[in-house]
């Protein structure tokens, strides 16, 4: 690090080198639950949005869906890097009625397969989930201590009531 007097001031001048940026296979979980009709609109977007912006950073990236109803199911099975792929998958997003508690045991073995055909590809997987049900925990049989994959999650819920503790 550089150290200036400049007008009896400290001028600090930094060299960070560049890191590489790598390459992500990214899959969304939407969780299409009838509770989450409120929320597809703003889900729709910021996917778009975030699509866009990791394809302008680094046009490797490529992306896959899957929904949560009872459990995981896929919705566009392989990754692309097309935004056209990414239009029409949110596009097909639409609500089902779910019997059951949440499992998420379905995505996390997903997951999994998936992280190791990417980190044969050279790449790391990274799986969103959107999750908007209030009144519901998702279930989950699915050792801690695995880190194949990144797992970030979006919670997007209604406001805490008498009925509702989210």
């Amino acid at each position: 690090m550089e150290e200036q007097r400049v007008e009896g001031k400290a001028n600090s001048s930094y060299n960070l080198e560049p890191l590489p940026i790598s390459n992500e296979d990214i899959l969304f979980c939407i969780d299409i639950d009838p509770q989450s009709i409120t929320c597809f609109d703003a889900i729709k977007q910021s996917i778009l949005l975030f699509v866009n912006t990791k394809l302008t950073i680094n046009p490797q990236h490529r992306f896959a869906f899957a929904t949560l109803s009872n459990s995981v199911s896929s919705l566009m099975k392989e990754f692309s890097s097309k935004v056209e792929s990414t239009i029409a998958a949110v596009r097909g997003f639409s609500a089902t009625t779910s019997t059951t508690q949440p499992d998420l045991t379905t995505l996390f073995q997903l997951a999994a397969r998936e992280a190791r055909k990417s980190r044969m590809q050279g790449r790391i997987l990274r799986v969103i989930l959107f999750y908007c049900r209030s009144t519901e925990r998702p279930q989950h049989q699915w050792p801690e201590n695995q880190r194949l994959f990144t797992l970030d999650i979006m919670y997007l819920h209604d406001k805490p009531g008498p009925d509702n503790c989210p």
